[in-house]
C-alpha cells in the first residue's frame, strides 16, 4: 500500500514539475527577443531616417533648410510648414514647349508610360520563359537556362555602350524615342529565374488533369499557373517597376529632348540648375519622385514578402 502511494506521489510530482529544458526555453526566447527587437528597431530607424529627413526638408523654408534644423516648427521653433515648395519647384523646372504642360508633369507621364510598358512586357515574357524552363522538355533546356543565368553576372556597364550604339543605327533609328526606353528591357533574367523556381513547385499532375479537360499549354498557363503564382509574379512586377522608375544612365544616354526624359534624369537636371542651390526645392522634387514607389510597395508588400519567401525553395 505504501509502495503504491509513493508511486502515485512520484508520478504527480513528475507531471506537475516541468523539465528543466521546458523552463529554460521561455527564458531563452525572451532573451533572444530582447536582443533582436532593439536591433531591428535601430536598423529600421537608420533606414527610415533619410526619407524622414528628405520629407521634412521639403516643407522647410530656405533659412531652416540651410541651417540643417531637424524640426523648426512649433513647439521647437516658430516656422510654418512651407507646402508651397512643391508648386514652386514644379514652376522652376519649366514648361514643356510641345504640350504646354509643366515639364515635371510631362516627365512623370513619360516615366509612368515607360514603366507600365516595361512591367507588362517583362511580366509576360518572364512568365512564358519560366513556364518553358519549368514545365516543358526540349533539347538543350538546361544549357539555355544556364546561359540566361550567366547574363545576371554580366555588369550592366559592359552592355550599356553596345546597346546604345544599336539605338543609333540606321536600321533601328530608335534614338530619342520611347522604343529605346522600352524594348531593351522587355526581358529580365532575374524574373525568369524567380518565376521558374516558383513554377517548378507546381505539380505536373495539374497539367495532366488540364489536358484531360482539353487545355493546352497557353490555357493551362493563364488559368492555373498564373493564379497560383500570383505572389511571385507581383514580386517580379514590383521589382521591375522600381528598377524602371529609377533608371537614370540609360535614359540619359538614349534621349536628347527634355520632354522625352524621365523623372530621374529630370531630377538630376534640376539639381544641376538653379534648383540645386535651394535644398528645400530639391528635396520637394525628390519627394514627388519617390512617392509612387513607396505607395506601390505599401500596397503590395504582403505579396512581395510571400513571393520572395516561397520562391527558390527548391529547383
Amino acid at each position: 500500500m505504501k509502495d503504491e502511494k509513493s508511486e502515485i506521489q512520484k508520478m504527480a510530482s513528475t507531471t506537475l514539475t516541468p523539465p528543466a529544458t521546458a523552463q529554460a526555453a521561455p527564458h531563452t526566447a525572451l532573451s533572444t527577443k530582447l536582443i533582436i527587437y532593439p536591433l531591428l528597431i535601430i536598423i529600421s530607424i537608420g533606414a527610415l531616417l533619410p526619407f524622414v529627413w528628405m520629407f521634412l526638408t521639403s516643407i522647410k523654408d530656405y533659412g531652416d533648410a540651410i541651417k540643417i534644423t531637424f524640426w523648426p516648427w512649433p513647439p521647437f521653433g516658430n516656422s510654418q510648414p512651407a507646402w508651397g515648395n512643391f508648386n514652386e519647384a514644379i514652376q522652376l523646372i519649366g514648361v514643356d514647349t510641345v504640350t504646354g504642360l509643366p515639364l515635371f508633369l510631362r516627365q512623370i507621364l513619360n516615366t509612368a508610360f515607360v514603366t507600365l510598358a516595361v512591367v507588362v512586357g517583362t511580366t509576360v515574357t518572364s512568365c512564358m520563359a519560366a513556364y518553358a524552363f519549368a514545365q516543358l522538355e526540349f533539347p538543350g533546356k538546361n544549357i539555355v537556362f544556364v546561359l540566361v543565368l550567366i547574363t545576371l553576372m554580366i555588369p550592366d556597364e559592359v552592355t550599356l555602350v553596345p546597346r546604345a550604339v544599336m539605338m543609333y543605327q540606321n536600321y533601328l533609328n530608335w534614338y530619342n524615342s520611347y522604343l529605346a526606353l522600352i524594348v531593351p528591357f522587355l526581358a529580365n533574367a532575374f524574373g525568369i529565374f524567380l518565376l521558374r523556381q516558383f513554377f517548378m513547385q507546381i505539380p505536373k499532375d495539374f497539367f495532366d488533369a488540364a489536358q484531360i479537360d482539353g487545355a493546352g499549354h497557353i490555357r493551362y498557363l493563364t488559368t492555373i499557373v498564373v493564379p497560383l503564382a500570383r505572389p511571385a509574379i507581383l514580386t517580379v512586377a514590383l521589382l521591375e517597376f522600381i528598377w524602371t522608375w529609377n533608371e537614370f544612365k540609360w535614359t540619359q544616354l538614349v534621349t536628347r529632348d527634355v520632354d522625352m526624359r524621365t523623372v530621374s534624369v529630370g531630377l538630376q537636371g534640376f539639381l544641376n540648375s538653379d534648383g540645386g542651390a535651394q535644398p528645400q526645392l530639391a528635396m520637394a522634387v525628390a519627394v514627388m519622385v519617390v512617392i509612387p514607389v513607396v505607395l506601390l510597395y505599401l500596397f503590395t508588400q504582403q505579396y512581395f514578402k510571400e513571393g520572395i519567401t516561397s520562391s527558390g525553395v527548391k529547383g
